[in-house]
């Protein structure tokens, strides 16, 4: 078992930036490709960042991408999501999640992956 819990999200204004964060525990982070999700209030969820299990991979959203940047240390169990240049189309609660067979290409490719562990999410609203 991997339990997932963001942190950072808050309230920002157009351009503005945060940094959140995924912190994993039970299991070493190490062996798992890492998504980072969103969704907002009446929309579906939807694939925002993946990496791989050792950060020499990353995709992005088109919409996203040139923006936010993705990071991972697994010596502190952790995966980073730097959102920079923010926008109001940003506004969601963002989620972490990862499964010990998904790579990060997959969650790219993939229309609504479904990994077995789920953060509980953060909520990030930006406003304009």
């Amino acid at each position: 078992q991997v339990q997932l819990v963001e942190s950072g999200g808050g309230m920002v204004q157009a351009g503005g930036s945060l940094r959140l964060s995924c912190a994993a525990s039970g299991r070493t982070l190490s062996n798992y490709a890492v998504g980072w999700f969103r969704q907002a209030p009446g929309k579906e969820r939807e694939f925002v960042a993946a990496i791989s299990y050792n950060g020499n991979s990353t995709y992005y959203a088109d919409s996203v991408k040139g923006r936010f940047t993705i990071s991972r240390d697994n010596a502190k169990n952790t995966v980073w999501l730097e959102m920079n240049s923010l926008k109001p189309e940003d506004t969601a609660i963002y989620y972490c999640a990862a499964d010990p067979f998904f790579s990060a290409r997959y969650y790219y490719t993939t229309a609504h992956p479904e990994p077995d562990y789920w953060g509980q999410g953060t909520q990030v609203t930006v406003s304009s």
